[in-house]
Parts: structure tokens; sequence; C-alpha cells
């Protein structure tokens, strides 16, 4: 039977050994794999990140971004991993160092150049999401644009955003239905309220020109007509804002489309 005195002793040795339980570092894993001589094509790594919709997980090869998904629905570490191997049948083990130019390409919203393997998906969607990464941060561009420049249905563009494997560095949150409404596809609206607020997208602007059909915004010094987000079309004065409802509407009164934002011209 313990004596009374050794009770103390006995909490403060497991006291003791507690404060020597640390937690492994984030890339444990992969050091052991790389000791063992496991060769690096055969796993990805991933490590977690903050955007101005919360965290996201970005997982990699050694050669590109595989896949990213945001937390913001209860999404944890492990659910991560298993969302990961059902895409792409590889492991995918947490790491302390991300892919060369994610951390850039999300301050900055620039992942245009970011190596993104696609290679699981099919060409229509391959070709839609490679749409999407060309729209500049700050713009919006709607699901009749990405058809064209994808050269595939509209219908197939909805479904091509709701699987995008890369979320935000494939910037779906940028992409609208045809009247300017944002389409959100894949995610929250919330999450995509975020996304484009931190870019400088005048939601309350853009909700404006809705209301007053300005599908498309022409300058009556220029001539060119725009996609309302285009860099050009913030540059035009009120006083000198023509909106217009089609495209067809602003080549019949004259002006062109702009070479930056490509406009549907049809």
């Amino acid at each position: 039977m313990r004596s009374d005195r050794e009770v103390p002793r006995l909490d403060a040795a497991r006291s003791g050994l507690a404060g020597l339980v640390t937690e492994p570092p984030a890339d444990f894993a992969v050091r052991v794999l790389r000791r063992a001589g496991v060769p690096r094509e055969r796993y990805d790594t991933y490590v977690r990140l903050d955007t101005a919709a919360g965290g996201l997980f970005v997982a990699a090869s050694a050669e590109a971004v595989t896949g990213a998904a945001l937390d913001t629905g209860g999404l944890s570490a492990p659910g991560f991993e298993e969302l990961h191997r059902s895409r792409t049948r590889r492991p995918a083990l947490r790491s302390a160092r991300p892919f060369p130019g994610v951390v850039t390409a999300l301050r900055t919203g620039r992942a245009r150049r970011l190596p993104v393997d696609l290679s699981p998906l099919g060409p229509v969607e391959r070709a839609v999401l490679e749409a999407v990464r060309t729209i500049p941060a700050g713009q919006l561009r709607p699901v009749g644009w990405i058809a064209r420049e994808a050269a595939v249905a509209p219908d197939d563009v909805l479904g091509a955003l709701a699987h995008n494997p890369a979320a935000v560095l494939i910037p779906c949150h940028r992409v609208t239905y045809d009247d300017g409404t944002p389409c959100d596809a894949g995610h929250l609206p919330a999450t995509g309220e975020a996304l484009r607020a931190a870019e400088g997208v005048d939601a309350g602007r853009a909700a404006e020109l809705r209301r007053r059909g300005a599908v498309f915004l022409g300058s009556d010094t220029t001539r060119i007509y725009c996609h309302p987000t285009c860099a050009h079309a913030r540059r035009i004065t009120p006083p000198h804002q023509v909106p217009f409802r089609t495209a067809r509407e602003a080549g019949r009164a004259g002006y062109r489309a702009c070479k930056s934002c490509r406009p549907v011209t049809v």
C-alpha cells in the first residue's frame, strides 16, 4: 500500500515525464522515409497555409502541385490525406516546407505559372481549369467566356469548376454566371466573397453594374468595351462609362472589344 508521501512523488514523476513528450516535427514522416531510402516520387508532401478564406492544405510532388483544399468545411489533416489519396492514388505526408512558389502565388494571387498536375482529369476539365488559370487576380470572367476560351460547351464549365482539385490556386472564385453574378461552384459563397475581397474586387460596384444591366463597360473616349473588372475598365471615369448588356450591342454602337480581357464578341 502506497504511503501518503509516495503519492506526491508519483504525481511529480508523471508531470516530469509529460514534459519530456513533445510534438514530432511537421516533416517527421518525410525524414523517416528519406533515411529509409524511399524514392521521393513515391509520395507527395503537404502543408497548411493561411488564406483570406481560411486554411488551405496544399500537396505537391517534387515537380508540381497535386492538390489543394480549404479547411472551411471542417476538413482535417487526416481528411485531406484521405481525399488526396482517393483522387491521386498517392499518399500525402505532412511537411514543413511548401512547394516552391506556392506562398508567393497565394500572397499575390498570381499562380498562372505555378506547375499544377491536372493529369488525373479528363481533357474537358483540364481545358476549363487551364482557362480559369488565365484570369488575372482581382478580375472576373463569366462562364461563357470560360467556355469560349476552353472550346467547350457552357454546361461543361460548371462541372469542371465544382471538381477543381486545386482550390484557390486555380481561381474558380473569379468566375461568374453570364449576368455577372458570382458562380462559386465547389465552395461556399462566403468563401468566394472573402477571396474576391482580398483581391480588391468591389462587390458593391459589381452588384450596382448588374442592376444597371452593365454586363460590359465601354469608354466613350477610346470606344473600347471590356468586362467590368478588367484593369482597363476600372480606369474609366464615371462620366465616360457606357454600359452594354451584350457584346452585340457594343459592336453595333461602334465599340471594339478589349484585347486584354477579350470579351465575348458574338
